[in-house]
């Protein structure tokens, strides 16, 4: 729960510094005045307000772009940033063992394989949760105070 909470706080602080933009955009580009009794929009009719305009909206796309790549590299149980990046397999003996990088949660919540090589296309990267990781641990240390 926490995870997707993360990302619509992200998304909502994003739509509001957007919205800001916006308004800051409205307030300091005057509307153009009226041509022969017609009202015309200043979006493709003033080269500065459009070019501020499009440059807000590669701003806007461009933070919802990094807030989705940060929330890919997260734990999907608390939210923390995945930690020890492990590199697997091998670039030229691809078909024994693609190459891939793991990472985990350091709270032992799971792991997140990210495919190196896309033969076929993009790859998504698999999340695998652990169960109880000192379950083995704790029965080992229970076997050997008996």
């Amino acid at each position: 729960m926490k995870y997707w909470s993360l990302l619509v706080a992200k998304l909502a602080v994003i739509a509001a510094m957007v919205g800001l933009g916006w308004w800051g955009l409205l307030a300091l580009a005057p509307a153009p005045r009226p041509f022969l009794r017609v009202r015309l929009s200043p979006f493709g009719t003033d080269l500065g307000y459009t070019t501020a305009a499009m440059g807000l909206w590669l701003f806007a796309v461009g933070l919802v772009y990094l807030a989705l790549r940060d929330q890919r590299m997260r734990c999907r149980t608390c939210a923390r940033r995945l930690r020890m990046p492990v590199s697997s397999g091998r670039w030229n003996h691809i078909l024994m063992g693609r190459p891939r990088t793991d990472y985990i949660c350091a709270y032992g919540h799971g792991t997140l394989r990210v495919p190196d090589l896309g033969i076929a296309g993009p790859e998504q990267a698999a999340w695998e949760p652990i169960d109880d990781m000192w379950r083995e641990l704790e029965e080992l240390h229970a076997g050997s105070n008996r």
